[in-house]
């Protein structure tokens, strides 16, 4: 996992070398001062040498400014990579995420994903930014200690080194847990966040059902959860980093206890049991840093293995290494006995031949679940055909780049996403390079001018997050205008008109009508009324197309249009306000 992340260190390898550089030097200054110390004890101190004393008192004064600046540039150093990475990694994330089909996203929950991108990319910085620097100095801060010890005094070094072993089974005992314990930290705190984002986004069906108090019963239980997993793994830390102090404060005895009888016994000198002191205080400093390194570790371990997973997820939908640009396409479309189904063994369309002439509109009736959507899926090739061929111009649109042919597309759905930002902001979006009067002028095809004239800063309004301050209608106009401004070859429409009145309904059908002007158009529509005028007519059942022909030509037929048809007019008989004014 480290080798695999260590690219995003790369491109700043001069600044890392910088940083190691600044740690050999804090390592060496650190190495350095308590054996200086023990000269002055053990020469200019006991000599009474006040010209010796002030050399190394000097010597000290210089190796603490070198400590402070060494550590201050590496410190600065680290954290300027940290914050490079962690752009760059949730860049790289964030581009792979666009990059992910439809059928990734629609089986994943947002608020894990953010997860992985925010949280879990955060601790991964930590490790890559401080952590691989940390652990390489103080290992070499630990082996330097040890060397130094033992060159100093052996027998007393070894005495010393007596608790090392307890200090190893604590670690291996303190590890073994904590790989388990962290990991469920990092899937408890992705499972809070998707909880979360689930609930903010349905946050208008809570209040609507007054569900607060179970809503909020529920977030509890997993807040909870995630509480209890930290606070297991933080408790191993408390129980490990008290027990390394308390060895510590044994090591610090066992130096004074056998050094100081060294020296009563003249076999050793004061300065070298100070300088041992210090060592030993020294020694377990980075101990200490080393197991909350470890935490460390085992929670970019944990969320690592999840941000790996995701950047090495192959596209279900990935472009051929052959695969050509789109030329500009005329728009004639051709299912050749297509097959297609989400999940393998659960077929969801079956056998689909159908041919649109390009600069005709298609529209696609049949009830719910009926495959409709699926087949508009396939045409922006948000899915690739189980079986079969899906052409457009005679190409198969396998063959050809992705981008290249979905800028020649353009989408109205039944429920279009705004973005947040202004009215123009959103048009510009089908072309970011458009001016404003081209914005202006897409708009007013769109009927939007009917209520952004109306509006304080008209085009320039700011709309808040998914167009909340903006009616349904409002946000179809907009969406309608983007694809306006866009000018694709073919247009993809779902179900445009279900969500809204009928005097919006009546601005977006004018709106419509400019738009589908010479192009190809697949229109899947819930009521018959809007689509009375189109070229053919597709009746599609059960992943089926039963039925294709004109308005006149299916009711004539008195086959599953008609029914639809009948069905429909029964409804609005039953409401004839309704039926009279659509008259």
């Amino acid at each position: 996992m480290l080798w695999y992340l260590l690219v995003f260190v790369r491109p700043y390898a001069l600044r890392m070398i910088g940083a190691f550089c600044a740690m050999l030097a804090v390592t060496g200054l650190t190495l350095y001062t308590p054996f200086l110390v023990k000269e002055a004890i053990d020469g200019p101190i006991a000599s009474g040498d006040i010209p010796g004393l002030n050399q190394i008192v000097l010597l000290l004064l210089l190796a603490f400014i070198g400590l402070y600046l060494g550590s201050m540039a590496q410190r600065y150093l680290l954290s300027w990579v940290g914050q490079k990475v962690l752009a760059d990694l949730r860049s790289e994330l964030f581009r792979h995420l666009q990059e992910l089909p439809l059928s990734y996203h629609d089986s994943h929950i947002i608020g894990v994903t953010i997860s992985r991108v925010i949280s879990d990319v955060g601790v991964i910085n930590q490790l890559l930014s401080q952590g691989l620097i940390t652990l390489t100095g103080d290992s070499l801060l630990l082996g330097g200690i040890i060397i130094v010890m033992l060159s100093l005094n052996a027998q007393l070094a070894l005495v010393t080194f007596s608790i090392i072993p307890v200090i190893v089974i604590a670690t291996m005992i303190f590890a073994r847990r904590a790989k388990v314990a962290f990991r469920n930290t990092r899937a408890r705190n992705a499972t809070m966040i998707g909880d979360l984002a689930e609930n903010l986004s349905g946050i208008r069906v809570i209040q609507a059902f007054a569900n607060e108090s179970s809503t909020s019963l529920r977030f509890d239980e997993v807040n909870q959860a995630n509480r209890d997993a930290h606070i297991d793994a933080m408790s191993l830390s408390f129980i490990f980093l008290p027990t390394v102090e308390f060895l510590s404060m044994a090591a610090t005895g066992i130096v004074l206890l056998f050094g100081g009888i060294s020296v009563a016994q003249g076999n050793l000198t004061l300065g070298t049991v100070i300088a041992f002191l210090a060592y030993v205080n020294r020694f377990f400093l980075p101990v200490q840093e080393l197991s909350q390194l470890y935490a460390t570790m085992q929670t970019a371990m944990a969320g690592g293995e999840r941000v790996i997973n995701l950047l090495n997820t192959e596209p279900a939908i990935k472009d051929k290494d052959t695969a050509a640009e789109m030329p500009p396409i005329a728009g004639r479309i051709e299912f050749q006995a297509v097959h297609f189904g989400y999940r393998e063994g659960l077929p969801v369309l079956r056998d689909i031949n159908l041919e649109i002439p390009a600069g005709t509109m298609v529209a696609l009736v049949g009830p719910t679940g009926a495959g409709k959507t699926s087949i508009a899926n396939l045409i922006a090739r948000f899915y690739d055909v189980s079986d079969g061929a899906l052409r457009i111009d005679g190409i198969d649109i396998r063959d050809v780049k992705q981008r290249s042919m979905r800028r020649q597309m353009g989408l109205v759905s039944q429920d279009p996403f705004i973005f947040a930002g202004s009215i123009a902001d959103n048009i510009r979006f089908g072309k970011p390079a458009a001016s404003l009067e081209e914005v202006v002028a897409a708009g007013e095809l769109a009927n939007v001018g009917e209520f952004a004239r109306d509006l304080p800063l008209g085009y320039e309004t700011e709309i808040y997050e998914d167009g909340a301050n903006l009616s349904v209608g409002q946000r179809q106009l907009i969406s309608i205008a983007r694809a306006i401004l866009a000018d694709p070859r073919i247009l993809i429409m779902d179900e445009a008109t279900s969500s809204v009145d009928m005097v919006t309904e009546a601005l977006i059908q004018d709106a419509l009508k400019k738009l589908l002007s010479e192009r190809s158009a697949i229109v899947i529509a819930h009521r018959l009324s809007t689509i009375v005028n189109a070229d053919m007519i597709c009746v599609v059942d059960d992943g089926r197309i039963h039925e294709m022909g004109t308005h006149t030509e299916l009711l004539a037929q008195r086959g599953l249009y008609f029914d639809l048809y009948e069905r429909q007019f029964v409804e609005m008989a039953v409401n004839p306000v309704e039926h009279n004014f659509c008259r």
